[in-house]
């Protein structure tokens, strides 16, 4: 019955594209930066479709995947410089049989080393897909095939980007396998490939825990892992309720929680339905996400905000006026912007009915910043299927699934007018340990604090510095000194304990 509901629900959320469309707020810069396929012909060489955002390498490179295309068909890595110059790095399904795995659904996760892990939905010597690192040069590893056990008790079919752990770990989810229900995991990589599955969705009767998976997880500041499932929640089903996805906690160790049903309580749904994107946490502590359905105005979605105990609030609802001028069906995970607000996109809606990029307070005030397809043949790009990146430039970086000159998908640069800043990589480390700073325009850097802090540094590059994170050191700002003035890091760096 779920598979009908939701099939009902995605049908009436496309079918209200067709309604007039409203003006929206004023937009801002949007630079297209790439459009794939523009060569026309039946193959796209340089990949098609990008249903995945972007990661910014420490050579201040942007980098991130296609879905489908390139010489293989299989899909693609890419590199592309913040003025549009694309690289393509890796085309899958060079292998016979798509033993290098096929269809990277999502994007890239950056390791302190410098070297990018991802995963492919489908391909491997199995079939279900599998997790690769990559070098900014383009050597591909496999480091895991996944259905390697019986019954897929691995799961299968990654669609998530990994995520990097305060412990060098990547933290992951898969869409089918784990137990009889094959309904998902939560599993552990290692750098080197190693394996561990953590958790298997669907533990009772109609899933009370969660079941198909289709974000990752995170680690939030208390250690512990959360995330969402697309579908499950149980009770309530059978009378019309419930059944709309689920927020969970996991701990290092394995221990579920449910922290939130979806649709559980309440008819119609107005707290959301199907949470296709992950999580991200505030700099208040709280986890903030979207659901891909329902809300107060219908089947367009919502955003929300919920404590590590589990209380959720609903901060927004999409498609608040006819025709949705505000957006609606988010499909990517927030991120945290270095002004303290929101930004995130819609697959649909907007003025054009393209989809949208939106900026949203942590009170819940939404501005769209700008609509898609507000340019002849959606030359700027249609329907945004990812997230959205902040460079160290301070500009936004996004892909859209289709537009563009090739009608296959774009890479995107929205300037919003927010500031330079530097990134720690990692966020965490005791003193005495060596970190990298990536940045813009760092070349004659002259000083380096942590908090106040000087620290021992070497300019690598414009883009990178590595710095010995002192003795004495404090839990706070990174501080770079150029002749153009002071560059502070996005996130307060964690001095961790003990000399490693």
């Amino acid at each position: 019955m779920h598979g009908i509901r939701s099939g009902a629900r995605m049908l009436y959320a496309l079918l209200a594209l067709g309604l007039a469309a409203a003006s929206a707020l004023p937009a801002q810069v949007l630079t297209t930066l790439y459009s794939f396929c523009a060569g026309g012909g039946q193959t796209c060489p340089d990949g098609e479709n990008i249903s995945a955002g972007l990661v910014q390498g420490s050579d201040g490179s942007l980098y991130g995947t296609t879905r489908q295309g390139g010489t293989h068909a299989g899909g693609t890595v890419f590199r592309i410089s913040t003025s549009g110059t694309l690289t393509t790095l890796y085309d899958f399904c060079a292998v016979a049989g798509c033993a290098d795995g096929k269809y990277p659904y999502a994007g890239l996760a950056l390791a302190s080393s410098g070297t990018l892990y991802g995963t492919t939905q489908a391909g491997g010597t199995k079939g279900y897909g599998t997790v690769f690192s990559i070098k900014p040069a383009g050597a591909l590893t496999t480091l895991y095939n996944f259905c390697s056990e019986n019954g897929c008790a691995d799961g299968g079919y990654p669609y998530a980007a990994l995520f990097p752990s305060t412990s060098g770990v990547f933290y992951g989810t898969t869409y089918i396998g784990g137990n009889s229900q094959s309904q998902g995991t939560v599993f552990q990589i290692t750098s080197s490939g190693a394996l561990t599955t953590l958790y298997q969705f669907c533990s009772g009767f109609e899933c009370p825990d969660g079941l198909a998976a289709m974000s990752g997880a995170i680690q939030a500041n208390d250690g512990n892992l959360y995330g969402t499932a697309y579908s499950g929640a149980g009770a309530g089903w059978s009378q019309g309720l419930g059944n709309g996805g689920t927020i969970f906690k996991l701990t290092p160790g394995g221990t579920e929680t449910r922290l939130y049903g979806f649709c559980l309580a309440v008819e119609n749904c107005p707290d959301g339905y199907g949470p296709r994107a992950g999580l991200v946490q505030g700099s208040d502590g709280n986890l903030y996400g979207t659901t891909y359905l329902s809300g107060a105005y219908g089947d367009y979605g919502t955003i929300y905000k919920i404590t590590l105990a589990g209380k959720l609030t609903t901060l927004y609802s999409f498609c608040a006026a006819r025709g949705c001028p505000d957006g609606s069906n988010p499909a990517a995970r927030l991120i945290q912007a270095t002004d303290g607000n929101f930004y995130g996109t819609t697959q649909y809606g907007g003025a054009y009915n393209g989809g949208t990029v939106f900026r949203i307070t942590p009170g819940g005030t939404l501005t769209t910043l700008y609509s898609f397809c507000a340019q002849p043949g959606c030359a700027d790009g249609q329907a945004p299927y990812a997230g959205l990146f902040e460079g160290t430039d301070g500009n936004l970086y996004g892909t859209t699934f289709q537009g563009g000159a090739g009608g296959r998908g774009t890479v995107f640069k929205l300037s919003t007018g927010l500031g330079s800043f530097v990134e720690m990589l990692p966020a965490s480390a005791p003193a005495g340990k060596v970190v990298q700073i990536l940045g813009t325009n760092l070349t004659r850097a002259a000083k380096v604090s942590f908090n106040g802090t000087a620290a021992v540094f070497t300019v690598v590059s414009a883009s990178q510095i590595t710095a010995t994170v002192p003795p004495g050191a404090t839990n706070g700002a990174v501080q770079i000194t150029t002749p153009s003035g002071k560059l502070s890091s996005n996130v307060a760096f964690q001095v961790l304990p003990g000399i490693r």
